[in-house]
């Protein structure tokens, strides 16, 4: 069991460990971007990672307030599910209503890796190979659809 500030401060080493691992690596357009905070350009559409002491996941979330506009989302990236599937080689799961660790409403489209911790140093590196590929295929994938998403503005 971990103090909260040592807790803390592994949480925030493994971020910044992820972080600079991942600094060269160019998006699938060839830009320079900031993993750790990817911006998908649309107000309520965010990738968000996560690890706590039992697993990690990574997931597109859709958090608009009004539940008809969030499902409109989700419905569109339902369109895209055999691209995205295709782009990461496998199957993700979708979760047409689901809630944050802060009671917010969401829809969530994710991956979870299961029987790992960010406390302990010996899983980061498959922590890190698990976020890598998860981004850079929410990444291709993103490339190929945004679009798609202007009109819901």
């Amino acid at each position: 069991m971990y103090s909260k500030q040592e807790a803390s401060r592994l949480r925030q080493e493994f971020w910044t460990a992820f972080g600079q691992y991942m600094l060269p690596i160019p998006s699938a357009d060839g830009e320079r971007v900031n993993w750790i905070n990817y911006k998908t350009g649309e107000k309520h559409i965010a990738f968000r990672m996560d690890a706590d002491n039992k697993k990690a996941s990574i997931a597109i979330e859709l958090s608009h307030k009004d539940e008809g506009i969030r499902q409109l989302y989700f419905e569109q990236f339902h369109v895209f599910r055999n691209l995205l599937h295709q782009t990461a080689n496998e199957e993700w799961i979708w979760e047409p209503q689901g809630t944050t660790s802060d009671g917010r409403s969401v829809s969530r489209i994710f991956q979870q890796l299961d029987g790992v911790s960010v406390f302990k140093k010996e899983d980061w590196p498959s922590l890190i190979a698990f976020f890598k590929s998860g981004l850079q295929t929410l990444d291709a994938f993103w490339s190929q659809i945004k679009y798609s998403f202007e009109a819901l503005r």
